[in-house]
C-alpha cells in the first residue's frame, strides 16, 4: 500500500508541488482576507493541475534497445550509439519523450505516435577526450504535461558503460620472468626434464635413463640392426606474472595529468605483458584486477582514480592478489616518497624482479638504482620503452 502511494506521489514533480501549494495557499488567504485576486490565482493554479491530469492517461508499453559500438575505446575515439524503440502495445503509442543520460549530459528525443509494432530509432555519437568511464543510460520514457507538473517516468534499460583507455606506448618484450608453472607457456629453451615434449634424439652419456623411449629405440634397432637408444627431448615451460602497482595518493601527483601519464604507463605495460603471454595484475587504490585476460587489467586502469590509500598499502594488497608475481612495477609521481616505493617493493619476495617508475615531467628521463631497486624516471611516457629496454639488460 505504501509503495503504491509512493508511486502515485512520484508522478508529481517539484513544479507540480509548487503550483499545488500556491493554489491552496492563495485560496486560504483569499477566503480569510476576502481578497478576490488571490482567489482567482488559486482557482487558476488548481485548474492548471486538473488540465494536466489527462496527459497521464494511457500506458506506455514499449521495448527499448540501447546500442553502443564499441564499448571500449582509446581516448579521442568516438562511440556510435543508438536507441531503438518498439511499440509493444496493441494500440497506438501516445507521443512521449525518451531520455538517455550520457555522462553528465542528457539526450532527449521526442517519440511520435507509433502504431502497434512500429519502431522509432535515434542515433548519436559519444565523443571521448580522456581516460575514464562514461555512463550511458538508463534509457527512460517520460509522459507528462508540457508544463512539467506531472511526469510518469519508466526505466527501460540498465546503465551501460563506455570504458575509455589511455593512449598506449609501444614496448618491446618484457622478457621471460621467473619459472613459475611447469604447465605454462613453452619457450625455445631445450630441457631434459620438463612437461612439454619436443622431439627424440640419440642417447649420449650422461642422459637420464628414465627419458629413454624404449619403443622407438627398439624400432630403430629392428630396422637398422644397429644398437641405438633414443631419448625424449623437452622444451622448457614457464608462466610469468607481471604485477603493476600505481600510487593513488592525491598528494603524490602535483598535476592530475601526471596521474594520467601513469595510467598510460600502466596500460602499456599490461598490454605488453599480455602479448608476452604473462598473467597480469593491477592495483591502484580500491581498484584491482588479476588474471590472464588483458581486458581485466585495462578495465581496471580505466576505472582507477585518485584517492588516499597510497602505494604501500596497494603493494601489500598486490602480494595477496598475485602471490606468484615474477615481475613487478611500482609507479609513482614526484610527490611519492622513495621510501614508500621501497616499502611497497619489499612486500614481494626477493626473487621477484622489481622496477620503480617515477613520472616527473620537469626532470630528465633516466635510470637510477638505490637500495637494490632500479628506478625509471620518466619525463615523457614515450621514453618508457627505451628506459625499460636499457634497464633489463
Amino acid at each position: 500500500m505504501r509503495q503504491r502511494l509512493n508511486d502515485a506521489l512520484g508522478v508529481i514533480k517539484p513544479i507540480g508541488w509548487l503550483v499545488l501549494g500556491l493554489g491552496l495557499g492563495s485560496l486560504l488567504v483569499a477566503t480569510a482576507m476576502q481578497w478576490r485576486e488571490l482567489a482567482v490565482l488559486g482557482v487558476a493554479c488548481l485548474a492548471l493541475i486538473v488540465l494536466a491530469l489527462p496527459f497521464l492517461v494511457g500506458r506506455t508499453a514499449v521495448s527499448v534497445d540501447l546500442r553502443l559500438q564499441p564499448e571500449r575505446v582509446a581516448a579521442g575515439q568516438s562511440v556510435a550509439a543508438g536507441v531503438l524503440v518498439v511499440n509493444r502495445a496493441t494500440s497506438r503509442l501516445v507521443p512521449t519523450t525518451l531520455e538517455v543520460p550520457v555522462g553528465s549530459a542528457v539526450h532527449r528525443y521526442g517519440i511520435s505516435s507509433l502504431a502497434p509494432g512500429a519502431t522509432h530509432e535515434e542515433s548519436f555519437t559519444i565523443r571521448t577526450e580522456r581516460r575514464g568511464v562514461i555512463s550511458v543510460g538508463p534509457a527512460m520514457t517520460r509522459r507528462g504535461d508540457p508544463v512539467g507538473i506531472f511526469s510518469r517516468d519508466v526505466v527501460w534499460t540498465p546503465v551501460r558503460e563506455v570504458l575509455v583507455r589511455p593512449h598506449l606506448v609501444p614496448m618491446e618484450s618484457l622478457g621471460a620472468g621467473l619459472l613459475r608453472d611447469l604447465e605454462g607457456v613453452s619457450t625455445d629453451a631445450v630441457s631434459q626434464s620438463d612437461l612439454a615434449f619436443h622431439a627424440l634424439r640419440e642417447y649420449v652419456p650422461g642422459d637420464d635413463l628414465r627419458h629413454i623411449h624404449w619403443r622407438s629405440s627398439a624400432k630403430v634397432m629392428a630396422s637398422t640392426g644397429e644398437s641405438a637408444l633414443l631419448v625424449r627431448q623437452y622444451l622448457d615451460t614457464r608462466r610469468s606474472h607481471a604485477t603493476i602497482v600505481v600510487d593513488d595518493d592525491v598528494s603524490s601527483w602535483a598535476d592530475p595529468e601526471d596521474f594520467e601519464t601513469a595510467m598510460a604507463v600502466a596500460a602499456s605495460i599490461a598490454v605488453r605483458a599480455v602479448l608476452d603471454e604473462f598473467d597480469v595484475s593491477f592495483v591502484c587504490g580500491r581498484h584491482a584486477s588479476t588474471g590472464s585476460d588483458g581486458y581485466l587489467a585495462l578495465d581496471a586502469v580505466c576505472r582507477a582514480e585518485l584517492g588516499r590509500r597510497g602505494i604501500v598499502e596497494s603493494g601489500r594488497q598486490a602480494t595477496t592478489l598475485a602471490p606468484d608475481t615474477s615481475l613487478a612495477f611500482f609507479v609513482g609521481g614526484r610527490g611519492t616518497e622513495f621510501t614508500d616505493l621501497l616499502r611497497s617493493a619489499a612486500a614481494f619476495p626477493p626473487e621477484v624482479r622489481r622496477f620503480g617508475i617515477v613520472v616527473d615531467p620537469e626532470g630528465n628521463s633516466r635510470v637510477t638504482e638505490t637500495g637494490g631497486l632500479p628506478v625509471l624516471h620518466l619525463a615523457a611516457k614515450e621514453d618508457l620503452g627505451g628506459l625499460l629496454r636499457w634497464s633489463v639488460r
